[in-house]
């Protein structure tokens, strides 16, 4: 396997606060990776280094051999990286179907050379029937087809959040950011949710995920990276970091959530 992505000895700061320091590693092509650690540790802030919503005050970051440094998201996008948010944000009056056509709408205006929204620059006929089209296949590869003619209000959380993954898609990324996927879901969603990042995979998408729920994160990970205060404490597969002492440390550490994650840390290590 080769590296899609490198983050390349980034570093950022607030002002006098050093929010990330040094950082670097690989994600190699078809791998699913984690980034975790505590709260405060910089995963938020690595993934909009990433994406272009933050630039990083030395290092960079290169996809595909790119430099991404001064690039913007819409940039970033079009090179095929792709991402999703904390939060969801549907427009809860309108339906599941129209939801993705609105994101469909306004992606294609910014991505106009990806090939999902060629049909957009011919007549407009044809292009709509072609966004339709695509809009219902998105919305079966996510398990929502069903739901496509309901407000998008009625949806449970964790299915709004397979809205926007959606949405990512549709720009048919090489590579996927995940920031926080099942951050809220309950059990159930997490397992559906889990078996779509494995589909996801199997067709070619490699995935970079941020991830509080330990159990999940070792169970779909190939590769863990793991941050504290802004630095790299440890990176391996699952098993070496269960039973890696500054990952349980840094967990320790921190407050009562954090001892509850380093507690799944160390349950798994002994599953």
């Amino acid at each position: 396997m080769s590296a899609i992505l490198s983050v390349e000895h980034v570093g950022v700061r607030f002002g006098g606060l050093v929010a990330i320091a040094d950082l670097h590693f690989d994600v190699q092509a078809g791998e699913i990776v984690s980034l975790i650690g505590p709260n405060g540790a910089g995963k938020t802030t690595a993934f909009n280094v990433m994406t272009g919503f933050l630039k990083p005050n030395q290092g960079d970051v290169r996809f595909r051999g790119t430099s991404l440094r001064d690039l913007p998201p819409h940039a970033i996008t079009r090179l095929g990286l792709a991402r999703t948010f904390q939060r969801t944000s549907v427009f809860p009056d309108d339906t599941v179907f129209d939801n993705v056509m609105i994101g469909l709408h306004q992606m294609g205006a910014a991505l106009d050379r990806v090939p999902v929204f060629d049909a957009l620059l011919g007549r407009s006929g044809a292009g709509e029937r072609q966004l339709r089209a695509r809009a219902e296949a998105l919305l079966d590869w996510v398990g929502l087809a069903a739901r496509a003619h309901e407000k998008a209000s009625s949806l449970a959380y964790g299915e709004q959040r397979l809205v926007g993954v959606a949405l990512a898609l549709a720009t048919e990324p090489a590579m996927l950011l995940l920031d926080e996927p099942v951050s809220g879901m309950n059990a159930s969603e997490t397992r559906v949710f889990v078996r779509l990042i494995r589909q996801i995979r199997e067709r070619g998408v490699t995935i970079l995920l941020v991830e509080h729920d330990m159990p999940m994160v070792m169970e779909v990970s190939d590769r863990i990276v793991v941050l504290n205060y802004g630095r790299l404490i440890a990176e391996g597969p699952p098993d070496r970091i269960r039973t890696d002492p500054a990952v349980i440390e840094a967990y320790l550490g921190q407050g009562s959530a954090a001892r509850q994650a380093a507690a799944a840390v160390q349950e798994a290590a002994h599953a």
